[in-house]
C-alpha cells in the first residue's frame, strides 16, 4: 500500500496532507525517514512525528434487509435504520448503495470507503439483480421495453438491462431483474413506465453474492474471499 494511502487509512489526515508530512519529513518508516510513494505492508513500523500509527482494519458485513427499514446511519423523524439490525459494538458501519424503505433483501455495510465507490460507482456496473413481484400476469415480450432501455420519471432513460421471468400467477409475476446502475427508486419507475405496479422488490445478488439462506433482518461478516471478490468487481 502507498504510504499516503496508508497513513490516510490511519486517520493521520487526507492523502494530500500525508504527502506534506512527508515532505516535511515527519514520517519515518521503521526508523527511517519516508519519502514520498514508498510502498509499506503490514509488518512496517509506520511513525509521524516520533508516535506510530496502526491501520484500522476495516469490517465489512452482509444484511438481509426488512421492509420498514431507511438504508442510512440516522434519520431526523425518528425512522429505524439499518444500523438498528446491527450490533452496537460495530465501527463506523455506511450502508453500501441504496435499498428504499419499501424494499428488501441483500445490503453491504463497511467501514471501507473505497469498496463502497468501487461497488455503487456507475462506471463501474457492477450488476446488481432483483426479485420483483408484479400485480398481474406479464409475457417475456412485455419485458422488452425495460430489457432496451426505457424513459422512466424525470426523463431519464435506463441502461439495458436482463430480466426473465421465474413464476406467473393468475394474479402476479415473478421476475429477475439485472441492473449495472442505482438511481433512486429506478426499478420500480422502471416498470411503472410500462403501466405495472411493484408488489415486492428483493435485492437477492451483488454481483454473484448471494443471501445463502441469512434470515430476514440477519447479518453476518462477509469472508476475505467474499470482499476479495467484492473487490474485483
Amino acid at each position: 500500500m502507498r504510504l499516503n494511502k496508508f497513513l490516510a487509512s490511519c486517520g493521520v489526515a487526507s492523502r494530500r496532507d500525508c504527502d506534506e508530512l512527508i515532505k516535511q519529513g515527519k514520517v519515518s518508516v521503521n526508523g527511517v525517514i519516508a519519502s514520498l510513494g514508498m510502498e509499506v505492508g503490514e509488518d512496517d513500523e509506520v511513525c509521524v512525528n516520533g508516535n506510530r500509527v496502526t491501520l484500522k482494519k476495516n469490517e465489512y458485513y452482509i444484511l438481509n434487509k426488512p421492509k420498514g427499514y431507511l438504508s442510512t446511519v440516522s434519520d431526523d423523524k425518528g425512522r429505524k435504520t439499518v444500523l438498528d439490525l446491527m450490533p452496537a459494538n460495530v465501527g463506523r458501519i455506511y450502508p453500501v448503495g441504496r435499498l428504499d424503505y419499501d424494499s428488501e433483501g441483500l445490503l453491504i455495510l463497511t467501514t471501507d470507503g473505497e469498496l463502497a465507490q468501487r461497488l455503487t460507482h456507475p462506471s463501474n456496473e457492477v450488476p446488481k439483480t432483483y426479485l420483483v413481484k408484479i400485480e398481474g400476469t406479464m409475457t417475456e415480450a412485455d419485458l422488452n421495453p425495460i430489457r432496451s432501455g426505457i424513459e422512466i420519471e424525470g426523463g431519464y432513460v435506463t441502461k439495458k438491462c436482463k430480466a426473465h421471468i421465474v413464476q406467473t400467477h393468475r394474479d402476479y409475476t415473478k421476475i429477475h431483474i439485472t441492473i449495472t446502475e442505482g438511481k433512486n427508486r429506478e426499478i420500480r419507475k422502471m416498470f411503472a413506465a410500462i403501466g405495472r405496479e411493484v408488489q415486492l422488490l428483493k435485492r437477492i445478488k451483488v454481483g454473484d453474492l448471494t443471501l445463502r439462506g441469512l434470515d430476514r433482518g440477519a447479518w453476518r461478516k462477509l469472508s476475505k474471499q467474499e470482499v476479495a471478490y467484492l473487490n474485483s468487481l
